[in-house]
């Protein structure tokens, strides 16, 4: 029999990304902007919308494990450990915050209602079906 610390150990952490369909979206937004950014001096900027858009996808996250949340941001990023979040907050579209013990928010990216148990599951056992949700 396993003691709780190795059950932890083996637990991977559980990623929440943004879909990578976003970037076929940018990529064709990409081929629809191409008429028109050789049509005036310095239009060819149309081009860093869908490099940002890139950029935000592949690097948006949040990280899950028994110990923390890591969220990060397109620049930057922060690790929480769950001894310092008091709550989760149900925000409009579906999207969810950490409420944090000093009463700050911190929004997770890429995680939403739907991944509520997602994220219990990966907490190891820190959000549990009696925890605050507001």
């Amino acid at each position: 029999m396993s003691s709780p610390a190795e059950d932890a150990a083996e637990r991977r952490p559980v990623v929440f990304r943004v879909s990578p369909l976003v970037i076929l979206v940018a990529l064709t937004l990409v081929v629809c902007a191409t008429p028109f950014a050789f049509g005036a001096p310095f239009l060819w900027l149309i081009y860093l919308v869908p490099v940002g858009i890139i950029v935000w996808t592949v690097r948006v996250r949040t990280t899950v494990d028994g110990e923390s949340v890591a969220v990060r941001r397109v620049l930057g990023g922060r690790r929480v450990p769950w001894t310092q979040i008091s709550s989760l907050r149900l925000r409009d579209r579906g999207r969810v915050s950490a409420v944090l013990t000093d009463g700050a928010e911190l929004p997770l990216p890429a995680v939403h209602i739907r991944d509520l148990p997602q994220l219990a599951a990966a907490s190891g056992g820190r959000l549990r079906p009696g925890w605050r949700v507001t």
